[in-house]
């Protein structure tokens, strides 16, 4: 739970972090789509190099990345077993009777190479821009559809508050398993089933305490005379500068570059 990397943000003065967050926002969507592009591993190599680069620039600690990581570890294992036993191709070995393929490995180590970049990817975007600036990037995305009656505003919002609390609420479920443990819980022996009846202590009083957060939450926009669907000054304008336009560019060249590496 401490190495939810997801909504965690790194106050640090870099290139990446003055990147405009409607930039950023956009890049990350299409990184994600440009990713499912690609067919084999040479292409990789641009593309862990990208990140590299932009790793560096922005000063995220490599550990925190590959901490984010161990929350997914079991995701990843799933998905390397369903590629490697549904894949078929050359055997190299069986296993009670499931064969195991040559292209199965190569397409199981694919998909984890693929999961393990759009994470990192995502995560580059929360490490380096704050709530607020997410909130505004978003809203500023979504204002086109308020013409039709797109609630834009509320919707940025609540993407922003969700990922501003996702590390919150795990901290806090740290905090209430250590509690539950030091009164006798035991949330790790006994088969499947029991383990789960043995998490109702734990979810019960985070339930509990995320329902009174998001009530505290309302007061407190409420004291500040937050209304919905108003239009609203902010202190820092978003505009886009020219630094902004020439990575907007620049990054497409490369994504284009790398989605036309598959048609070649």
């Amino acid at each position: 739970m401490k190495s939810v990397s997801i909504g965690q943000y790194i106050p640090f003065d870099t290139p990446i972090h003055r990147i405009d967050p409607r930039i950023k926002i956009i890049l990350s969507l299409l990184f994600m789509i440009m990713i499912f592009f690609v067919k084999n591993m040479i292409t990789y190599l641009p593309i862990f190099i990208f990140l590299a680069v932009i790793i560096k620039l922005a000063k995220i600690p490599v550990k925190s990345l590959i901490n984010g990581m161990k929350p997914i570890f079991v995701l990843l294992i799933i998905t390397a077993i369903i590629n490697i036993l549904t894949t078929p191709g050359q055997q190299l070995f069986t296993i009670y009777k499931l064969s195991v393929t040559k292209e199965g490995l190569y397409k199981s180590v694919f998909m984890i190479i693929r999961l393990v970049f759009i994470i990192v990817a995502t995560s580059a975007l929360t490490y380096t821009t704050s709530p607020i600036e997410l909130t505004d990037g978003l809203e500023k995305l979504f204002s086109p559809l308020k013409k039709i009656g797109f609630p834009a505003g509320e919707l940025a919002m609540m993407i922003s508050i969700a990922l501003r609390f996702i590390p919150t609420l795990f901290n806090e479920s740290e905090k209430i398993r250590l509690a539950q443990m030091s009164r006798g819980a035991d949330f790790e022996s006994g088969n499947i089933i029991n383990r789960a009846k043995n998490m109702i202590p734990l979810l019960v009083p985070l339930f509990i305490n995320s329902f009174k957060r998001a009530d505290e939450l309302s007061t407190a926009m409420e004291a500040r005379l937050y209304r919905t669907g108003r239009y609203r000054t902010r202190l820092n304008e978003l505009k886009l500068r020219k630094n902004d336009w020439v990575i907007l560019i620049l990054t497409l060249i490369f994504y284009s570059i790398i989605i036309g590496i598959r048609y070649i």
